[in-house]
């Protein structure tokens, strides 16, 4: 009778699982490990430039317009309707040339009556100057014949004190002569001051009633200006730049008439950005571009004050203004701050201020992998910043945004 044997288990299969497993741990050890894969860049999306030693130009750069050097407004002197336009805008004009015609019944009206107000003080002058003229001659015969009857009086006295010594007359009719003789005197002294009176006061009168004519003839110019202010000339030559009214509108004192320029003085005005403008001081050298040619020229004014979030520029055309410059051309220019000699500088990144610590890549040797690098930042331009630490002449630095790639060390170029 055979007798069934009884089977061992076998341990194989444990041994195979602990080499599994251990396996497993030592592959996620080397893996864990390894640097993570870099970012792949495509090299037509990204902007590069070298790193060069040599002079640096700082600039600020800002958009802006020519303006007319001189601009002459006309302004309207006083109410009144449009009743005929002479001229349209970009017309040559001179300082004579009629650009247009008011009316206004009432400043007509106006000058006419200060015209017959004027007449009238005039005449009263004459009047009161004939007057009081008449009135001191009067009172001079008068002062004569006073004279003359207290000269005949003291006469009378003198006889009869002759009489009255021989006791041919009575004293007192010699008394009554002597009494006459002394109011003629009295008499004589008035009519002397009546007479310095009269010639006082002549002048006066004469003088207020002038100022009166002075005031009134000043008047009737003023009137006569508002009517002749009613045809509008030019004033100045140059050419009508606009002249924004229609026949038959009214306007008010004030108002904008026209406006006259002279092209051929010119100058720009550029909007500098308030966080590049704190360095541009009068005088610094300049070039704008008017897209059919540059304009050598010089910074003149700045304004003092910032609107929105610019800074206004004035910078004078020394160059000859090329065709097609007029004013109101949109332009670009650009200011020359300073001149930085024998230092490191590269392209200006699109991330990063001056005088600060940017994180920029720098590529290898075979120009196909890129490295992070921090770099120093110092002075810097429009287009352009100087490099205080962090790169060498010769490195070639991406300045493109690379904030896809902010976390990674180093990128692949493709």
């Amino acid at each position: 009778m055979d007798i069934p044997r009884e089977k061992t288990r076998s341990n194989k299969r444990y041994v195979y699982g602990g080499l599994a497993v251990l396996a497993l741990v030592l592959a996620t050890v080397a893996l864990s490990r390894l640097d993570p894969s870099a970012p792949v860049v495509d090299r037509a999306t990204i902007w590069m430039d070298t790193v060069e030693r040599g002079t640096m130009l700082r600039e600020v750069r800002g958009p802006g317009t020519l303006v007319p050097e001189q601009i002459r407004l006309i302004p309207a002197v006083t109410a009144g309707r449009v009743e005929r336009r002479h001229l349209q805008p970009g017309t040559e004009v001179t300082p004579e040339t009629v650009i247009l015609e008011l009316s206004n019944a009432d400043v007509q009206r106006e000058l006419l009556e200060a015209e017959r107000q004027l007449t009238a003080a005039e005449a009263q002058y004459v009047s009161i100057r004939s007057t009081l003229e008449n009135q001191e001659l009067n009172q001079e015969s008068i002062v004569a014949q006073t004279r003359s009857q207290y000269r005949e009086a003291q006469r009378q006295v003198e006889a009869n004190e002759a009489l009255a010594a021989q006791q041919l007359i009575a004293p007192m009719e010699l008394q009554r002569s002597r009494d006459t003789a002394e109011e003629l005197a009295e008499r004589l002294e008035i009519e002397r001051k009546r007479l310095e009176s009269l010639r006082g006061s002549r002048e006066p009168q004469v003088a207020a009633q002038r100022s009166q004519v002075a005031r009134l003839r000043e008047i009737v110019a003023f009137q006569r200006g508002l009517v002749e202010s009613m045809r509008v000339v030019a004033g100045v030559a140059g050419v009508l730049q606009e002249l924004p009214l229609e026949e038959g509108q009214w306007v008010t004192p004030g108002m904008l008439l026209a406006r006259v320029v002279q092209p051929g003085r010119l100058k720009a005005e550029l909007r500098i950005p308030e966080t590049q403008a704190t360095e541009v001081v009068v005088g610094l050298d300049a070039v704008i571009d008017t897209r059919n040619g540059l304009i050598d020229g010089r910074v003149v004014r700045m304004d003092p004050s910032v609107q929105n979030g610019t800074v206004t520029v004035d910078v004078a055309l020394e160059g000859e203004l090329p065709r097609g410059a007029r004013p109101d051309l949109s332009v670009e220019g650009t200011i020359q701050i300073d001149r930085l000699e024998d230092v490191v500088y590269m392209g200006r990144p699109a991330f990063g201020q001056a005088n600060s610590t940017v994180g920029l890549f720098v590529l290898n040797d075979d120009r196909s992998e890129a490295t992070r690098v921090q770099v120093r930042l110092g002075a810097g331009s429009v287009n352009q910043v100087q490099v205080l630490d962090g790169l060498s002449e010769g490195d070639v630095v991406i300045l493109s945004d690379m904030s896809n790639s902010e976390s990674a060390e180093r990128v692949r170029l493709r």
